[in-house]
């Protein structure tokens, strides 16, 4: 995470609704793709929760929130055993779970690019860690917009 005297940049990796928040809240310990990250394990990740999926590589979506910044520590190939873990519904071979560590969930008013893939982010001021204990309650929101 790099600061500037009035922006914070930082990596960031969009996730639909409810995943973020249940990431900032520690229900959710693994994050699973295609693809593995070029991150350092000690390097910090911004999760950007958005309330729908980008299919196209380019797709934007300019209201995304920022809520907690993680690490991923180790990448492995994602195993039936993963499925409570992810918060997913069904395993499929090939895919990768990320795993996450040092969970900090965050509070940012402002809106937050959700973008395709990791990017970069710029925020000011950067955002607050939270209690995770307050963020839970706010897993059960509105439903995912297709």
């Amino acid at each position: 995470m790099q600061r500037t005297s009035q922006e914070v940049t930082i990596k960031a990796l969009s996730i639909v609704h409810p995943g973020g928040m249940r990431i900032a809240c520690g229900e959710k310990t693994l994050e699973i793709r295609r693809w593995a990250p070029e991150l350092q394990p000690d390097e910090d990740l911004l999760i950007v929760e958005n309330r729908r999926f980008l299919h196209v590589d380019g797709e934007q979506d300019g209201d995304g929130r920022a809520v907690a910044v993680v690490r991923v520590k180790a990448v492995r190939p994602f195993v039936e055993q993963d499925i409570a873990a992810a918060c997913a519904s069904y395993h499929e071979p090939g895919w990768l779970a990320w795993e996450l560590s040092d969970v900090r969930p965050v509070s940012h008013a402002e809106p937050v690019l959700a973008a395709r893939g990791i990017y970069d982010v710029q925020l000011a001021p950067q955002p607050l860690p939270l209690d995770p204990a307050s963020v839970e309650h706010q897993v059960q929101v509105a439903p995912i917009v297709r």
